[in-house]
């Protein structure tokens, strides 16, 4: 039932709750009374939690079914949940979590969905027929920006059958610990990125000539045709113009390619969250997790990350994972970061942003219950660990931080086509490499940034939209946007930003 702009509204998510959140912009004055006959007793701004009834000190408070904190002291029944007012439990302990014990059931196959996509020699395939030049080091960056904007300028327009050319730039390289260990995560990113499917298998790698990270470390078959070092050319301009010819060879075998009917079986969608407030695990996550299990139906491969952002919410997940192999392979992922956050002397509630809170989220444990939703119903097929490619299909969960630009790369080198971002606060975020649909958790957020948000899923607060109607519309045009009919906002107005590499590795 579609609701009025004055009429107060909150949303309790589970019958358990003893909190809800304000729907109504702005939020509500104290006096407000509500058709249930509750009775705001204090201000409470838009998706900050008021308090169902009284809570005693140490008393727990739930949302989501789950426990997100304990009042800190007595809070009136009525009252604003301040973030500052909760205590953070806990997080849980890995050892003990149950693994595959309440595997979701197969949903119906969804039958009849293809798109247009761009069929690869491998038989991969493509969403955008790209030119991709990726570099060994950061010291070619220079060049071969310089390069690439002739390249643009001179060549690309005559070749309208190529969308563009991205160079995947990066801070690595050199003046690091090639060899310890932990390097496998920076250098498996980069060949994993070289071998994307949007570049069509037309790699070609920029690189020094004394770095430590040798361009055919990047290059998973090498091939000395497709390198240049910088140091073998004579002068700058040389430099630049060997660029542009071995990037012109490679432009005139990319404007053959043409787009061909795909099952969707063939895509790999990310999903990713930034910028999330307290509507985030209500709208926008729950609908992206409902087109996920559409994706899933239809035979394709839903990927979602963010670490610290299942952390607080594994014990939800582990329940999914198909066998035991992949429960314990997720537990790793946990335990991974667990020590990584350690050696930095901060742990996962490092994680909530400022504008997390002024968005509504108490702590990293509400914004984990409300992150995981885009996950949706389906079972976890399989666990990768940051940068790895899927050998599966179905829900796949890539270990990534949660910085959105980290979590972007990496996804990029798990192979996805398509992310699908959702976003409360809001974020100008993009890729050059794959196509970024971003889904606003709240309608005034859609009206204020109308020409950067694709999808409002704030209908769904409002009553408006069910979280089915909007994941139908997210799946469509996730179809649309795979097959090039329909460019994202963030691609019209060319919001791309730069690559960010995860090197848990030493710097020398």
């Amino acid at each position: 039932m579609t609701s009025t702009s004055n009429e107060p509204l909150y949303i309790k998510v589970n019958a358990e709750d003893n909190v809800a959140i304000i729907v109504n912009a702005g939020g509500l004055p104290a006096g407000t009374v509500f058709p249930c006959g509750l009775t705001l007793i204090e201000h409470v701004p838009q998706g900050h939690k008021v308090a169902l009834k009284d809570l005693a000190q140490n008393e727990e408070i739930i949302r989501y079914g789950e426990v997100i904190g304990y009042a800190i002291q007595s809070i009136p029944k009525g009252s604003w949940i301040e973030e500052s007012l909760v205590v953070m439990p806990t997080a849980p302990e890995l050892d003990d979590l149950l693994l595959g014990n309440k595997v979701p059931p197969v949903l119906p196959p969804l039958e009849g969905y293809t798109f247009e996509g761009f069929r690869n020699e491998n038989g991969t395939v493509a969403t955008k027929n790209l030119l991709g030049i990726s570099t060994s080091v950061q010291c070619v960056v220079g060049v071969l920006d310089y390069a690439v904007k002739k390249i643009k300028e001179e060549l690309l327009p005559l070749y309208p059958n190529v969308d563009d050319v991205v160079a995947l730039k990066h801070n690595y390289g050199c003046g690091v610990a090639i060899n310890a260990p932990e390097a496998v995560v920076p250098i498996r990113t980069l060949r994993n990125l070289a071998i994307h499917p949007n570049f069509g298998g037309e790699v070609l790698i920029v690189g020094l000539g004394c770095e430590k990270l040798l361009p055919e470390q990047v290059i998973p078959v090498p091939d000395k045709a497709n390198i240049l070092s910088l140091q073998d050319h004579q002068g700058f301009i040389n430099m630049v113009q060997a660029i542009v010819k071995m990037a012109g060879e490679r432009l005139k075998r990319l404007n053959e390619r043409k787009r061909v009917t795909c099952p969707v079986s063939d895509l790999v969608v990310g999903l990713q969250c930034g910028g999330s407030d307290a509507f985030s695990g209500v709208t926008a996550n729950p609908a992206v997790g409902y087109a996920a299990d559409l994706l899933v139906r239809a035979g394709a491969t839903a990927m979602f990350s963010e670490v610290t952002e299942v952390r607080d919410a594994i014990h939800l997940l582990t329940p999914r994972v198909v066998n035991e192999e992949v429960g314990k392979a997720l537990i790793r992922e946990m335990k991974y970061y667990d020590r990584y956050l350690d050696l930095g002397k901060v742990d996962r509630s490092s994680n909530t942003a400022p504008g997390n809170k002024k968005g509504g989220l108490a702590n990293i444990v509400e914004k984990a219950l409300g992150s995981i939703a885009k996950s949706g119903s389906s079972p976890i097929a399989e666990v990768l660990s940051p940068g790895e490619r899927p050998t599966e299909k179905g829900l796949i969960y890539a270990a990534t931080p949660a910085s959105d630009f980290i979590c972007g790369t990496l996804q990029l080198a798990s192979g996805i086509h398509v992310q699908v971002f959702t976003t409360g606060r809001g974020t100008p975020y993009g890729l050059a490499m794959a196509p970024v649909i971003k889904v606003s958790t709240r309608t005034a957020l859609t009206e204020h940034w109308h020409d950067l948000i694709d999808v409002n899923a704030g209908t769904i607060a409002t009553g408006e939209a069910t979280i089915e109607e909007v994941g139908w519309e997210i799946f469509r045009l996730i179809l649309d946007v795979a097959s090039g009919r329909k460019k994202p906002w963030a691609d019209q107005w060319g919001l791309h930003n730069d690559l960010c590499l995860f090197n848990p590795a030493p710097v020398t």
